[in-house]
Parts: structure tokens; sequence; C-alpha cells
């Protein structure tokens, strides 16, 4: 198992311990990702809305963003987490704050590996379903927008 960090933290979140979040990561490094190492940063909601507007052209904050490597070395890209975002949802989904965290992680990495839920006819979607029930984690993003 590589040390590499995984997940990088720029800001604090109630109730997150680190150590956790990073055995999460690499759990799901190991079991989703087949091994293949990506980075992931717990933030603010501004540097969210910087990378979403940077990146994407849209100028608001959002939950998670994925930025998949072009790299041919086997790392899969980085994942970028709001905890100002995570914290709201949490709260309206009536779990934690790390729970939340998790769930956003393991959507960003399935983006990460090349799901679109926006594209791919709910093959995102099944797998989201299926590991967040294998990691023991309540329902995911897509399912919550399906409601």
């Amino acid at each position: 198992m590589s040390t590499d960090p995984l997940v990088v933290f720029d800001t604090r979140a109630k109730g997150l311990e680190r150590k956790a979040l990073q055995a999460f990561a690499v759990l799901v490094r190991d079991q989703v990702a087949g091994g293949r190492p990506f980075c992931c940063l717990v933030t603010t909601d501004d540097h969210l809305k910087n990378l979403n507007r940077d990146f994407r052209g849209k100028d608001h904050p959002t939950d998670v963003l994925s930025f998949p490597s072009p790299s041919l070395e086997g790392v899969l890209g980085d994942i970028a987490i709001s905890v100002q975002r995570a914290t709201e949802q949490a709260r309206e989904y009536g779990h934690d704050t790390p729970t939340e965290i998790r769930i956003l992680l393991l959507h960003g990495l399935l983006h990460l590996l090349g799901y679109d839920h926006e594209t791919d006819k709910g093959r995102m979607r099944r797998a989201e379903v299926r590991w967040r029930q294998r990691l023991g984690l309540p329902a995911g993003l897509i399912e919550r927008t399906r409601r």
C-alpha cells in the first residue's frame, strides 16, 4: 500500500477526523479504483467557487469537483470537496459532515474513473448505489437528485 498522501486538508470541519478520512480514501482507492492513486482536497466554498468558475465556467460554489489526470502514469486525478456544502447537505439529509464528505469523495472518484451521470444512461448511478451500499453509506448524490 502506498504511503502517498491521498487527502489534503485546506480547512477544518466539525467532527472530521483526518486519519479516518485518509483511511476511507485508502479503502476506496484499493477497492473502487483498483489501487490507482488520486488526491482529494478538502477545502472551502470560495475555493470550489473559483475552481468551478475557472474550469467549468460556472460562477458559484459546488459540493465536489473532479479533475481527471491527463497523464498515463496511472494517477486518476484530483477531487475537491467543499466543507461548507458537505455540512449543509449533511444537515439536510440527516447525517454528519464526515459521512457527507465520504459520499462526495466516492462520487468524485467515480467521475475520475470515467463515469458521467449526465450522459451514461444510469451507469454511474448504478455504480454509486452498489459502492455506497458496500461501503455502508447513505443515499448518494445521484439518488438524491432523482427524488
